[in-house]
């Protein structure tokens, strides 16, 4: 039997660990790659439209399973577009492997047409490069850069330069079966006994829940109540906990509410588990806080840790527990409750589809989609404001996901996540939340979504205008500035139907749920273009000075520039206003 060449090996790793799909775009150095992949029934690929999007889309996938995902481009430029898609997916904890060409090793160094030096481009964003010079080897370089990718979360990257990547494989003595479910890691008895002392000596103790809970949300669930304590949660964590459960009063943070807010700053202990929530002002100074994380480089990193749990959070909870005392006192629970039904009242209010004012409140919208969306839809949220909408207006229970670029924050990202979601399972309802300058950035790969005749619902909130960027300039006490942010955008309903997708365009209210239900009903992909409101302010669950001096030094400004004469500015006010009312 023939020797297997370098690429088929690699296929055969990657099968090993439940790889099924590959993203990308091909080129003359992927070709062989290509070939070896033809006719194995193994794998899929599925060729978008630009790197970049591949990169989100196996970014998606990874987070979804729990596994790996997979993007490739091809030598140069095809593999610096992936670049910024593998940064989300670095700082959202994903395991993607990214597989690029490189020109032949007798042309490196020569500034040979498209030569880039990638491992010095990679390095910063991949936890480990597998170059693959020889044959020889391989298997053991793609074992490692595999394993980095599943069990530690990493981004890796496996080049095949062209020269190498048919040769024959000589010997596989180095191949070996992979580790593939991830070890328990548990503190110390002494600092578990050392948590539950503070604990119990507490009156008013807050859970602070990030990502890193999804398979401890029974156990939480269960000490929030032996303590009557609230749950609060970041975005990321919005997909494990939702109003419906114990003791969850929502989120914290710009995008959060009062309930979450007070939650974390009133606490006498603050128990921070699996969470690297980076806005430390909305963290308390004089709280004793306790923080539970597999990866010791969180540990501290966004507030001064008085005792520190290095391990998972399902397995250090459960230890903890046997050794909490019940609490009685339901006060500061309670108080928590208030405040989150008074702020769940305004929101249920502010996305009422009698609210008729035309151009419409995209929290109509957002409230409508989750009220229609299946109990198991993926909800891919892009940047901006469309975050704000999903955050406060869509419920997440049952068996609901969510996927985006939080950290990372990179506009685009929320179509491309979409299609890692549907391409895992085309029966599986796909939610793309977009606005409208994010779109126009990955807009390109809806005919991706055309192509493989996926079922995707976006929604596009068109309000013609970078409006988070706008809210941002205003709060740090800069005037509107129209050439900025403003957009100008084509209809995107007949954008999806010139790609060979269905849309609708929607300008009233009584639209809204039409165009839902037939979204939901349509067999294409489909656009709802949701013409909105560019006067929709977004509030945080508390203004400090600092914010609320630099919008008043916004609003000065701008009055002061419409008196000499740019009337931008005035339309601007009357849209802020006309919104609020």
């Amino acid at each position: 039997m023939a020797a297997k060449n370098v690429c088929e090996v690699l296929l055969d790793i990657l099968a090993e660990v439940g790889a099924r799909q590959i993203f990308g775009v091909t080129g003359d150095a992927l070709n062989p790659f290509l070939e070896a992949m033809r006719g194995d029934n193994r794998f899929e690929w599925i060729g978008v439209r630009h790197e970049e999007n591949a990169a989100y889309a196996a970014y998606s996938q990874s987070i979804l399973t729990d596994g790996i995902g997979i993007c490739a481009g091809t030598v140069g430029p095809g593999a610096l577009h992936l670049i910024n898609g593998l940064y989300n997916a670095k700082r959202e904890s994903a395991g993607v492997i990214a597989i690029t060409g490189q020109v032949a090793h007798k042309e490196m160094g020569t500034n040979y047409h498209q030569e880039v030096n990638l491992q010095k481009m990679f390095d910063d964003v991949c936890g480990f490069q597998a170059i693959i010079h020889s044959p020889e080897q391989m298997p053991r370089l793609a074992q490692i850069a595999v394993q980095k990718a599943l069990i530690d979360r990493e981004v890796v990257r496996i080049e095949l330069p062209i020269d190498v990547s048919s040769q024959p494989v000589p010997t596989m003595t180095m191949r070996h079966n992979l580790l593939t479910i991830p070890s328990r890691l548990l503190p110390p008895d002494s600092e578990i006994q050392k948590a539950a002392k503070a604990i119990n000596s507490a009156s008013k103790i807050s859970l602070f829940c990030g990502a890193g809970c999804r398979l401890a949300k029974a156990n939480i669930i269960t000490l929030a109540k032996k303590l009557n304590a609230p749950i609060t949660h970041t975005l990321k964590g919005k997909d494990i906990f939702d109003y419906d459960d114990p003791n969850v009063t929502g989120m914290t943070g710009l995008i959060g509410n009062p309930a979450g807010y007070h939650s974390v700053l009133d606490a006498d202990v603050l128990v921070m588990l699996g969470t690297d929530f980076p806005y430390e002002w909305f963290l308390p100074e004089n709280a004793t806080i306790i923080q539970v994380d597999q990866s010791v480089e969180r540990l501290g990193r966004r507030a001064a840790v008085d005792i520190s749990l290095l391990g998972t959070v399902q397995d250090t909870v459960s230890e903890l527990l046997p050794f909490i005392e019940d609490k009685t006192d339901t006060t500061f629970l309670n108080k928590q409750f208030e405040r989150r039904d008074r702020w769940l009242a305004l929101m249920d209010k502010q996305s009422a589809l009698s609210r008729t004012e035309k151009p419409l409140h995209p929290q109509l919208f957002a409230k409508a989609i989750s009220d229609l969306a299946s109990n198991d839809a993926v909800f891919a949220v892009d940047v901006g404001e469309c975050t704000v909408w999903v955050a406060r207006q869509t419920r997440l229970s049952k068996n609901r996901r969510l996927v985006g670029s939080f950290n990372h924050s990179s506009l685009g990202s929320g179509l491309p996540s979409a299609l890692g979601a549907i391409a895992l399972n085309p029966t599986r309802q796909v939610w793309a939340f977009c606005g409208d300058g994010g779109f126009g950035m990955a807009m390109q790969d809806f005919l991706t979504a055309v192509r493989y005749n996926w079922p995707l619902k976006i929604i596009v909130f068109n309000n013609s205008q970078l409006g988070f960027v706008k809210m941002e300039m205003e709060v740090s006490g800069y005037p509107y500035n129209n050439t900025a942010t403003d957009l100008v955008n084509p209809d995107f309903a007949e954008y999806a139907r010139i790609c060979g997708g269905e849309g609708t365009r929607v300008t009233e209210a009584d639209q809204i749920i039409p165009a839902i239900k037939q979204a939901l009903a349509s067999p294409a992909p489909f656009i709802i273009d949701a013409v909105v409101s560019p006067g929709e302010l977004v509030m945080p669950p508390h203004i400090d000075l600092k914010q609320a001096w630099g919008f008043g030094i916004s609003k000065i400004r701008e009055g002061i520039l419409g008196l000499k004469g740019d009337h931008t500015q005035w339309s601007n006010w009357k849209k802020e206003i006309d919104s609020s009312l």
